[in-house]
């Protein structure tokens, strides 16, 4: 599955244009490796999400091509969460 449709199916990120637009800058990492929007997710890869001021770190743990909101969250599994104070 591309990245930004898991991102945005998995509900990481609102909206696939958004998730697209992270993607190229280069601020996601699947396994370690630099992303872009069409990389491929599979199950069991660590996927690192650098937001503003927060980093995410998940797990995909299950890849569908549509979900309800209840269900996205079976899609991953968060592993790290960290917040930069900012002054």
């Amino acid at each position: 599955m591309r990245l930004d449709k898991f991102l945005k199916v998995s509900r990481i990120i609102k909206r696939r244009t958004v998730a697209k637009e992270i993607a190229d800058k280069g601020r996601i990492m699947i396994n370690d490796k630099p992303a872009k929007s069409s990389s491929d997710v599979r199950v069991g890869d660590t996927l690192v999400i650098n937001f503003g001021n927060k980093t995410l770190t998940v797990r995909a743990d299950d890849l569908v091509e549509t979900t309800k909101k209840n269900d996205a969250a079976g899609m991953y599994t968060v592993l790290k969460e960290d917040y930069k104070e900012t002054f």
